[in-house]
């Protein structure tokens, strides 16, 4: 399996490449910006595998760290635009990718940038390892931007993943949040022994392919006031809680509610997607917000 990645990159895959780096950098992983270096070539190719990355086709990658996963990248994509906060590790970036032309590597933090400018409104795809202390204002900042990636092939915390992927009665704000914009999939689960540091937790490689227009028509505006007002209490009814984050009356709201065939009494995780769509629709329909 290891045969088709680049022999550079299995040397530096691996405990002993991550610790010989970071020395000859001087520098320790820092805790603060989430670095935790794979060290597992499955993985990797897995990855690589899962983003099927074209010649054609151009990539953003957030948090490239010492570049593993930026050197395969470079072998089979026509553009890559690393997006890198570690100033530290900039410099070891640039000095090991001065060869590659098609390569552009950016320091500052993803949040802070608009990743369409970046890839100059062309098509692109996002692959990245992402730091866990930002990954669901990571994915919402990537999912809002003008113009949205074709597919995002993001590693996360094991449980972030499941809570993205999930299906009523497990809903959340983050489930709907990437489902309004993409189709996710946990396409592996990958064990905290496979980074370096370790980690306390597992991780999940999840594959999200995100529709060319939102999956409701519902603005976004509408929709994220509707399911934020929703989940400020999430284990209340959704009668009671809509209504208090609405500024309405409840009897209104239960009316609404029934008019499409939902219980007031049920919580905000046993909706699926579409019953947001019709929940939005009804309470516009009624000037209830």
């Amino acid at each position: 399996m290891s045969a088709d990645l680049n022999p550079e990159t299995l040397e530096l895959a691996s405990r002993r490449g991550v610790r010989e780096a970071l020395s000859a950098l001087g520098v320790r992983s820092s805790r603060r910006l989430g670095q935790n270096f794979l060290v597992e070539p499955a993985v990797l190719l897995r990855i690589l595998e899962t983003a099927q990355v074209q010649p054609e086709e151009a990539v953003l990658e957030v948090g490239p760290g010492l570049g593993v996963l930026t050197g395969e990248l470079l072998r089979r994509a026509g553009r890559v635009v690393a997006v890198e906060i570690d100033r530290r590790l900039c410099a070891w970036l640039r000095r090991r990718f001065a060869h590659a032309p098609h390569f552009t590597l950016v320091e500052n933090d993803i949040l802070k940038v608009a990743p369409g400018e970046l890839m100059g409104q062309a098509p692109y795809l996002v692959v990245a390892n992402l730091p866990y202390a930002i990954t669901s204002a990571a994915l919402r900042h990537l999912l809002e931007a003008h113009p949205r990636p074709t597919r995002l092939v993001v590693m996360v915390q094991w449980e972030v993943g499941r809570r993205i992927a999930a299906a009523p009665p497990e809903m959340s704000l983050l489930a709907l949040s990437v489902q309004y914009y993409a189709r996710p999939e946990v396409v592996a689960r990958v064990p905290a022994g496979a980074f370096f540091p370790i980690p306390q937790v597992d991780s999940a490689v999840v594959r999200l392919e995100v529709s060319p227009q939102p999956r409701l028509s519902l603005p976004p505006e509408a929709f994220f006031r509707l399911v934020r007002a929703a989940f400020a209490h999430p284990r209340q009814q959704i009668g009671k809680t809509l209504a208090s984050g609405l500024g309405r009356p409840r009897e209104e709201v239960a009316a609404a509610l029934e008019e499409v065939g939902i219980d007031p009494r049920r919580r905000p995780e046993t909706l699926a997607l579409e019953e947001w769509e019709a929940v939005g629709q009804t309470l516009q329909k009624r000037a209830c917000w």
